[in-house]
């Protein structure tokens, strides 16, 4: 690999992340400005650290901006809330059980 996968993301650093999310189906049309890969990263990493609420993840994510710029891409910066709100609401459920699950046992 040249270092990046799909989505964006640092093929190094999120691999393993990728091998069981990579091809969640990103139910988004093609005008996106924020990948799926780093939205799911970013709203995993915050939750990890206590977030509570989509206003968390945000806040999480902008403090540890130049980190998530390490192995992100984010060339929108942070998503907002709304952003993290309105993708997991139309992320498939199942698709998405199927994925975490996998990661977990993994």
């Amino acid at each position: 690999m040249d270092g990046q996968a799909t989505g964006g993301c640092c093929a190094d650093a999120l691999g393993g992340f990728l091998r069981f999310f990579g091809d969640i189906p990103d139910p988004r049309g093609c005008n996106t400005i924020h990948s799926l890969c780093d939205i799911l990263v970013l709203a995993f990493c915050a939750v990890m650290c206590g977030a509570q609420g989509w206003v968390d993840v945000e806040m999480f994510g902008k403090s540890k901006l130049t980190w998530f710029k390490t192995f992100l891409q984010l060339p929108a910066g942070i998503p907002s809330h709304d952003t993290f709100g309105r993708v997991f609401a139309v992320l498939n459920p199942d698709a998405f059980e199927r994925c975490f699950t996998a990661w977990l046992w993994s």
